[in-house]
């Protein structure tokens, strides 16, 4: 328990202390240039983005097939609340595709 305690202990600290460590301003950096490390970080967050909501959405539609066997005179409203949950998860990759390109 302690272990545990001194190892959560070391995370928050180190979280509060690494904006101060990424603030400091490119000076050798040319005017308006983006550096890579943006590009191949948005590329690995847009991957783990997509990979996350294909997961989901087959999840998704796993249950709702599974429920439509079990039920079949509720197929109405299960494919309501799958298209629903599809919508919701979709969004999220779409969110994550916003993000990358302003921040880009």
């Amino acid at each position: 328990m302690r272990n545990f305690a001194f190892v959560l202990l070391v995370l928050v600290a180190a979280s509060l202390l690494a904006p101060a460590a990424f603030a400091q301003g490119g000076e050798n950096a040319a005017v308006g240039a983006k550096p890579w490390g943006v590009a191949i970080s948005s590329a690995f967050g847009m991957a783990l983005a997509a990979a996350g909501c294909g997961i989901a959405q087959s999840r998704v539609a796993s249950s709702a097939c599974e429920a439509i066997a079990r039920n079949p005179g509720a197929t109405g409203a299960i494919r309501a609340a799958m298209i629903l949950g599809l919508v919701f998860v979709e969004t999220l990759a779409l969110f994550t595709l916003v993000i990358i390109f302003a921040k880009v």
